[in-house]
């Protein structure tokens, strides 16, 4: 008997929205209205998402949530036409000279606790361009799984959110049931009775048995997996073993140096403990150098392309691993990076992820070096055909959510893929990845997720920050682009910059009575 796939409550919810086409509009104060009956954006030069090339310009109609229809008007068919023959609606966007493409899908970050204000992630997202992005529970999966549904509901201003479960979450299973490969499909159809979608299976890497009847389970539920390989189980499951097993993603770094080494396992020291986060994030970073690299950039490499696997590097999130100076000093973290986040990222045993309290020239060297390698990989596995997808991890470890997205295109350009690739990652092969076949591109059919960029990203990716970028005029002047001028997500219109000045406020709150003084920052502070 064949068996129906069954479908997560997430990806139901996205269904009706798009088979209902026209939502209630919504005000957000002065931060968002829509969606509207109908919004044209005109004039727009569009970046697809599919990795070609920008063209345009068009008049984009929007009607409800979805894309309807997508004008040329070049200056042949606008002599032809003339204005008032041009679509119009409840809303106009003039978009003359600005770039519109598919909004970002971020394939993993993290919320934190309170006292951060959940909206501060879902503001600095939105206002660099995020639409949809799958959390970690940090806040408990109940709360991730409400909140996903009340952004689905436009109840809130905030991303699509697909959260991610563990693996058994919520089934009432024992763990002795959940731990039998026999019993993986009814597990996971429990689970996504639930509303499951994105499953973290990387508490099975000790049991490669498992870990497949985890994968294909999920696979024929409907959902995706995803894989954070920790180095405590690299000896049983490494990255190319993953692929072979069926996970759909790979999230971060890890194993793939372990893959091509020259023998099963790195070379630990004798006093390695893998819960001292100080010692296993340095030689996370230094089994790099015990690569075998011949067989890396091409045996392993080949491997991952052909079993299928999507790619998930989150570079950003890993960056200050190579110059904590550079990362602690970023110029957002006083007006846009709230302080609780200053106060996880400062070094401190007691947190996760604050772990350069011992950090030194040499571990700095070990992920300088990692990068480089890592870089080459990707660049590989991307040349091969391989699928490269998007996501940051942040709020962690000095990388601000929504100017670390940013920054994470500008570490995966940095690899040696093209801009268009690097976008189309962001877009469309994340929607893909997700399975989520009306996101990630522009064209008429599919959701009305998109960003409107005052200047070119192509021509720098810069031009995403919210602060733009500088450039020169045509006198030589020098002047800051605007960047995303509107985020729009569902069809409903966002105000970037009074996003930005939302986030400020709430940034100055978080700041209240705490001294600008820490042990970073101590020898640098005037008297």
């Amino acid at each position: 008997m064949k068996r129906i796939k069954m479908v997560s409550l997430i990806a139901i919810m996205t269904l009706m929205s798009i088979s209902t086409g026209l939502m209630a509009q919504k005000q957000f104060d002065d931060l968002a209205e829509g969606p509207y009956d109908k919004l044209v954006i005109r004039n727009a030069m569009v970046i697809p998402g599919h990795g070609g090339p920008p063209v345009g310009p068009y008049d984009i109609v929007i009607e409800g949530n979805m894309i309807t229809d997508m004008i040329p008007f070049d200056p042949v068919t606008a002599e032809r036409r003339g204005d008032s023959n041009r679509p119009t609606g409840d809303r106009v966007i003039e978009a003359d000279g600005k770039y519109v493409m598919p909004g970002m899908i971020d394939l993993h970050m993290h919320l934190r606790q309170d006292p951060m204000e959940i909206e501060y992630v879902y503001y600095t997202k939105l206002a660099h361009g995020v639409t949809t992005m799958v959390p970690a529970p940090d806040r408990g999966l109940d709360n991730a799984m409400e909140e996903a549904e009340k952004s689905e509901k436009n109840e809130i201003l905030a991303p699509k959110m697909f959260p991610i479960w563990g693996w058994g979450s919520n089934t009432g299973f024992d763990r002795e049931f959940i731990e039998n490969p026999d019993n993986a499909t009814r597990v996971a159809e429990e689970m996504f009775r639930k509303g499951a979608h994105v499953v973290s299976v990387g508490s099975l890497g000790w049991n490669q048995e498992l870990l497949g009847a985890a994968a294909q389970a999920v696979t024929d539920a409907g959902g995706i997996t995803t894989y954070h390989i920790p180095p405590n189980t690299t000896s049983v499951t490494q990255a190319v073993d993953a692929a072979r097993l069926g996970v759909t993603m790979i999230e971060h770094h890890y194993a793939y140096a372990e893959s091509s080494l020259d023998r099963s396992v790195q070379d630990y020291p004798r006093d390695y403990n893998y819960n001292d986060e100080n010692a296993r994030f340095r030689h996370a970073g230094k089994v790099w150098t015990e690569a075998n690299k011949e067989r890396l950039l091409g045996e392993v490499a080949d491997s991952l392309f052909a079993y299928g696997v999507h790619m998930l590097p989150t570079r950003v999130v890993y960056e200050a691993n190579r110059d904590i100076l550079r990362a602690s000093s970023l110029p957002w973290h006083e007006k846009y990076t709230h302080q609780s986040l200053i106060n996880w990222n400062l070094p401190n045993p007691a947190y996760h992820g604050s772990y350069h309290y011992d950090w030194t020239s040499d571990d700095e060297y070990y992920w300088t070096y990692a990068f480089d390698l890592w870089g080459d990989l990707i660049y590989e596995f991307n040349k091969r055909g391989g699928h490269v997808s998007y996501g940051t991890d942040d709020n962690y470890i000095w990388a601000t959510p929504g100017f670390s997205n940013v920054r994470e295109l500008q570490l995966m350009r940095e690899t040696g893929m093209h801009t268009l690739e690097v976008l189309k990652a962001a877009t469309h092969n994340s929607a893909v990845t997700l399975r989520q076949e009306k996101l990630g591109l522009v064209r008429p059919g599919y959701i009305a997720d998109l960003v409107i960029v005052d200047e070119s990203p192509l021509y720098n990716l810069r031009n995403m920050y919210s602060f733009g970028a500088v450039n020169t005029d045509e006198n030589g002047d020098m002047y800051r682009t605007k960047g995303i001028i509107h985020t729009i997500k569902d069809g409903v219109v966002i105000e970037n910059a009074q996003l930005m000045k939302e986030i400020e406020r709430m940034v100055k709150m978080s700041k209240e009575g705490v001294s600008s003084e820490n042990i970073m920052t101590s020898p640098f502070l005037v008297d």
